[in-house]
């Protein structure tokens, strides 16, 4: 079951400190075969607080999404991430089965 990784976050306030992070990140990513399957483009928050970036990363499971964040390459590169702009980080596992449609009543449970 795949693994995700679900980033929020504020404007950029640091552009060196971003591209000092993505040049990292690009290194650890390819380590854990990561793939970036949303966020690339426009961002439209239609309930709740907006965070004009956001970005959904794939893993091959949920135990790799793990291990690529507690990797200690991408640990060093936390400060970089965070002088870069202020933003939250989720780690999900996939669901096993996605039910093909749900009726208004089931929906409503």
């Amino acid at each position: 079951m795949s693994g995700y990784w679900i980033v929020r976050g504020e404007n950029v306030k640091d552009d060196e400190a971003l591209k000092a992070y993505n040049d990292i990140f690009a290194v650890i990513a390819k380590r854990y075969r990561v793939e970036i399957i949303a966020g690339r483009d426009r961002v439209e928050t239609v309930e709740g607080t907006h965070y004009p970036r956001q970005f959904i990363l794939r893993f091959d499971s949920f135990e790799t999404a793990k291990a690529c964040y507690v990797d200690p390459g991408y640990q060093a590169s936390l400060e970089l991430a965070k002088r870069a702009y202020s933003r939250e980080l989720s780690i999900l596992k996939g669901a096993d089965s996605v039910p093909i449609a749900i009726s208004g009543q089931e929906a409503a449970r």
